[in-house]
């Protein structure tokens, strides 16, 4: 038991040396992300509604 202590009060400290990034960073992150990953989703939806007609006039 005295080791799972130790391990949480490490833990603890170690923590509170973390520089969390602030809320407006966080925001902007989040929009970077969810942009790139819309965009991404439409590239790879085109290109394989793309492959599928090039299929289709071969068969």
């Amino acid at each position: 038991m005295k080791k799972l202590i130790k391990y949480l009060k490490e833990t603890r400290m170690e923590l509170k040396k973390v520089v969390w990034p602030s809320r407006d960073t966080v925001i902007s992150s989040t929009k970077v992300v969810l942009v790139s990953t819309l965009i991404f989703a439409v590239v790879l939806g085109l290109v394989d509604f793309l492959l599928l007609q090039g299929l289709y006039l071969i068969y």
